[in-house]
């Protein structure tokens, strides 16, 4: 499991690692459940599909719903978002403990995700930018992140100025450009408001290290997931 201390110290939550290949074992399933301190039917998965909704998680029945962020003031559910080299990023509230989790691979992070996130902490909860400590978790680093240039293209097209994209996306002569998926969401919260010093990288690869974290990058089809699990600290 990993942390982030700082976050930790607001809303109790967890990354967990390949030790769980997390995909249909119920008994995996109710181990992150009983390490959330929540029943299993509490756990609150999305159906993510690489855009950019956010739902609202209540203790009521749930139907995973088509979503890549989900927000909460519940304390009896724990919030869950599944990768294998995306961008597993949790978010709370330091006055009024709501919490968020996001799934930000490079579709959603072009599609500002993260940004969409607190906008709904903000316009559902009445959540402050200043108040907000985010933790981006293990994910693929720049070093492994190859792209397309047809990806670079899609970010222009979604809005993405040229200053952005040549931070975003490191070039070597002759070779395809890099992504560099933790900036690229660190920068987007920090346009929506976040300040630097509260948000806080692993500064993780999955594909590097693919012996300790899931990786499609390097397993494909093959590979887990990882479930990064958050619960609100207000009681």
């Amino acid at each position: 499991m990993v942390r982030c201390t700082a976050l930790q110290a607001i809303a109790p939550h967890f990354y967990t690692a390949a030790t769980l290949d997390l995909r249909d074992d119920p008994d995996e399933w109710q181990s992150v459940a009983t390490f959330a301190g929540v029943d299993a039917d509490r756990l609150r998965l999305l159906h993510q599909v690489h855009g950019r909704t956010v739902v609202t998680a209540t203790g009521k029945p749930w139907i995973l719903p088509e979503a890549d962020a989900v927000i909460t003031d519940d304390a009896d559910v724990a919030l869950v978002v599944r990768v294998a080299d995306c961008a597993p990023i949790l978010i709370a509230d330091r006055r009024l403990g709501v919490i968020s989790a996001v799934h930000a691979g490079w579709r959603s992070t072009m599609l500002r995700i993260a940004p969409a996130a607190v906008a709904a902490l903000a316009g559902t909860y009445g959540s402050r930018v200043e108040d907000l400590l985010v933790a981006i978790g293990p994910s693929i680093g720049a070093c492994c992140a190859e792209m397309g240039e047809e990806v670079v293209e899609a970010f222009r097209a979604a809005g993405h100025d040229a200053p952005a994209l040549q931070r975003w996306f490191s070039r070597e002569t002759g070779k395809r450009p890099h992504l560099d998926l933790w900036r690229a969401n660190r920068e987007q919260l920090e346009d929506a408001g976040i300040a630097g010093g509260s948000i806080y990288l692993a500064g993780l690869c999955t594909r590097t290290h693919h012996d300790v974290f899931h990786s499609y990058r390097a397993a494909g089809q093959a590979a887990g997931r990882m479930a990064a699990v958050i619960r609100t600290g207000a009681r």
